[in-house]
């Protein structure tokens, strides 16, 4: 059984794991669980991040900790088929699952739904937070753009139309095939799903995992076999759908031979839906077995369309727009207790102004500005004073520059300011603002 067998978790095991990295230090984190795939999405705590000592260190020990746990090994063997992503690549990843691109069959519609009820779960354990949660509805608003602005979500409809025609035109009324479903792969059971919605009469499922084999018999409302008697099962299947994806192939032409030879040479329709193939070449090459794997499918269905290349090209350029959005924005969060400060500042400025007594608009306005000015102007002077033209003085004026859109402004502050006149030349009124001012 592979690791990533080993890892699979249902709905409940998905809560189990969620407790334990709570109960590990780590309180914001989903669980993506997928048949192709167990990702965990972890935030890691302020305290943590701040640390001088190897910062992500922490978490990624407690993450490997967990899930070694769970199938009692020692965590260096996750190194082996598993990945650590940091920072952006992580934020890269999360973003690339939820819109379906990194699936096997690039667009797939189940993974968003998957990922929605991994989020659904996260906020009912109350293990989401500020920072995930800005994330996954981040994600999903790229996952949307993606479906709606690129032809990406039509490839495996298209996909599947073809799989369903070629078996069409060679049994005729599906109501009559049996069907065969070999691994739980993620295309593989899209497929099954629409095979049995075809009027495929039964399925049968195999899986080298029994466990998993049976829940996703319940799920179907079909039957399963041992793993062992794939033979056997070979015999009355019409339709094979093969997703093991173990990185060997599960069908040989020994077996495939031995079926036909039952089978009294009735074809058998075969869809090779694994990256890397579950089906021998040799298999295709054999009377009486038609064998079809994914690029087949896409070249039956892609005739005068736009190509998955280009799709897929088109998505990964609205991911990185996304991307740099969402960096923007949780990065624009940093000055928000500043600029909520100054909002303040200038709130409480303008109280005082109004209660300086009646003063028609254009005196209260100029007066309100001096008061305004008054801290900044005097920074600025002083700062001159000390260094001259300075770098630190030029950084100082570039900054006043920028935050009040004054453009190129070399000369905000002259060098010498004469004791009784502002930088313009007017007199200073009693607060030590220039300008043409109202006296307090």
């Amino acid at each position: 059984m592979t690791l990533r067998d080993r890892l699979f978790a249902e709905e409940a095991d998905q809560s189990q794991i969620l407790k334990e990295l709570s109960e590990a230090g780590v309180s914001q984190a989903l669980v993506i669980s997928t048949c192709e795939r167990l990702d965990i999405l972890a935030v890691q705590d302020a305290d943590e991040a701040s640390s001088a000592q190897a910062p992500l260190q922490g978490i990624e020990a407690r993450l490997r900790l967990v899930m070694a746990r769970r199938i009692g090994e020692d965590p260096r063997v996750l190194d082996e088929e598993g990945y650590f992503h940091r920072g952006r690549a992580a934020l890269r990843h999360v973003f690339a699952v939820t819109s379906s691109l990194d699936s096997q069959v690039i667009g797939e519609p189940q993974i968003l739904g998957q990922v929605k009820a991994s989020h659904r779960q996260a906020l009912e354990q109350n293990m989401s937070g500020p920072l995930l949660e800005a994330v996954m509805q981040a994600a999903f608003g790229t996952a949307k753009r993606v479906r709606s602005e690129t032809p990406v979500a039509q490839q495996p409809v298209s996909l599947i139309a073809s799989a369903l025609q070629t078996a069409r035109d060679l049994h005729g009324d599906l109501s009559r095939c049996a069907g065969l479903l070999v691994g739980l792969g993620e295309m593989g059971e899209l497929l099954a799903i629409e095979f049995q919605a075809a009027g495929l009469s039964e399925l049968t499922v195999l899986h080298s995992s029994d466990r998993r084999a049976e829940i996703a018999s319940h799920r179907f409302g079909c039957h399963t076999r041992p793993w062992q008697e794939l033979d056997r099962a070979l015999e009355a299947a019409d339709v094979v759908i093969t997703a093991a994806g173990g990185g060997r192939y599960s069908l040989e032409p020994a077996m495939i031979d031995a079926a036909l030879r039952k089978r009294r040479k009735k074809p058998m329709f075969l869809v090779d839906a694994s990256v890397p193939g579950d089906v021998a070449p040799a298999v295709g090459e054999m009377d009486g077995v038609y064998v079809y794997d994914l690029d087949d499918l896409e070249s039956l269905a892609l005739a005068g369309k736009v190509s998955r290349e280009t799709a897929t090209m088109a998505a990964w350029k609205i991911l990185g727009e996304e991307l740099l959005r969402f960096e923007r924005k949780w990065a624009e969060r940093a000055a928000a207790p500043s600029v909520a400060q100054l909002r303040r500042h200038f709130e409480a400025v303008r109280d005082q102004v109004l209660s300086e007594g009646k003063l028609d608009a254009d005196a209260a306005t100029r007066l309100l500005i001096n008061r305004l000015l008054h801290e900044p102007s005097k920074a600025l002077r002083e700062n001159a004073a000390e260094v001259t033209q300075g770098p630190d003085h030029d950084a100082l004026v570039r900054a006043a520059s920028h935050l009040f859109g004054l453009g190129e402004c070399a000369d905000l502050v002259p060098g010498e300011i004469k004791k009784d006149e502002d930088a313009a030349g007017h007199p200073k009124d009693a607060s030590g603002c220039g300008g043409e001012s109202v006296k307090e």
